[in-house]
């Protein structure tokens, strides 16, 4: 068996690659041609019922205005209300039919259950449910200093797209709706100081890739990958929430603006509205699975160089107990971002772990 393993190692990634070179030009015909079957024959919105985690800021909040100048019904989940309002109103005046908020924590199974039937007592059902709930972090695992930032990190970025999933997949089945789930492109191309975000998120794509096959075309599964997206921080912080018992106020809900991000969330609603199985924003971060695979080492060398250019390592934010020193720009979106700099950064001091306040 190891003779044949072996000659298998030296004869199957070659064929392969000659196969996949002869049948390039026919890949890309069926492509564009369900590029356009879906293109014509794009989902209505009109009337139909949206359930939008993490609502309340970042891209949840645009995705929200997305599907209102589509005409949908929306309902908006979050931890915090008072953000919601805001949005609310926005939305209504944007074109949504209906808005309804509700606060709830997405990692609690039970908040899950209350805004599903809350939404189907009043709708009587759910087309899309769209999961952007994440958190990042920046620290490398051997300057931790409080590991109780572990189980958070991975309760939201995974549980938190589980548990509504599972709570909504029955309504879903009924009404032949469909799942977006807001990924990163480290769930497959992981970089230094985000080793529990990327799990989580390899995790997570795993999950939905699975549940896929499981609900083959009864209920659709959009999965929405972004890499650098250029927003900003403006005017949030990381902080232990009130009562929250040691969990931050996500990233969902630290203000972000800016055309990349409402780009993003276009391209993901108008992608779940086609039918499409995957969105990808830049697209051209594809060419590193080809050197992931085929030419690892070669990928090693070029993020060493681009991102350690002068050898020396830098604290993180979340986690530590050291000071911070000024950071490089960071992958975007709902992962670890690029803070402004228009004043200092201190940690706060309410209790460990020790988290990023911009004041």
């Amino acid at each position: 068996m190891d003779l044949v393993n072996s000659m298998l190692n030296w004869v199957v990634p070659p064929a392969s690659m000659v196969m996949m070179a002869c049948a390039w030009p026919a890949l890309c015909f069926i492509s564009a041609c369900e590029w356009l079957y879906s293109t014509y024959h794009e989902e209505n919105m009109e009337d139909k019922v949206v359930i939008i985690t993490g609502a309340s800021s970042g891209i949840g909040e645009q995705i929200a205005y997305e599907y209102a100048r589509r005409g949908a019904n929306l309902v908006l989940v979050a931890r915090r209300e008072t953000r919601l309002r805001g949005i609310s109103e926005n939305a209504r005046r944007t074109g949504a039919k209906h808005v309804m908020i509700i606060a709830a924590d997405v990692v609690k199974e039970d908040d899950c259950r209350r805004f599903l039937n809350e939404t189907i007592n009043f709708h009587g059902r759910v087309d899309h449910l769209v999961n952007t709930v994440s958190l990042g972090h920046t620290f490398y695992l051997e300057e931790v200093t409080d590991t109780s930032v572990f189980p958070h990190l991975l309760d939201i970025n995974f549980w938190g797209n589980v548990y509504p999933t599972f709570v909504a997949l029955p309504y879903l089945y009924q009404s032949n709706g469909r799942v977006i789930v807001n990924a990163s492109v480290e769930n497959w191309l992981p970089l230094p100081r985000m080793s529990l975000y990327a799990a989580a998120k390899a995790a997570l794509i795993n999950f939905y890739e699975t549940l896929r096959f499981e609900a083959r075309d009864e209920v659709g599964i959009t999965i929405a990958t972004h890499g650098w997206i250029g927003s900003e921080v403006s005017g949030g912080k990381f902080m232990l929430e009130e009562g929250a018992e040691m969990q931050w106020k996500e990233e969902r809900e630290v203000h972000v603006s800016g055309g990349p991000v409402e780009k993003f969330a276009r391209l993901i609603v108008s992608g779940a509205c086609k039918g499409d199985p995957y969105v990808k924003f830049p697209s051209w971060y594809d060419i590193f699975i080809v050197y992931r695979v085929f030419a690892p080492r070669i990928l090693n060398w070029t993020f060493r160089l681009l991102l350690s250019p002068n050898g020396t390592r830098r604290t993180s934010l979340v986690g530590t107990g050291r000071p911070y020193v000024a950071e490089r720009p960071l992958l975007e979106g709902a992962s670890p971002r690029k803070f402004a700099t228009g004043g200092p950064l201190t940690f706060s001091p309410i209790s460990p772990p020790h988290l990023l306040k911009q004041e």
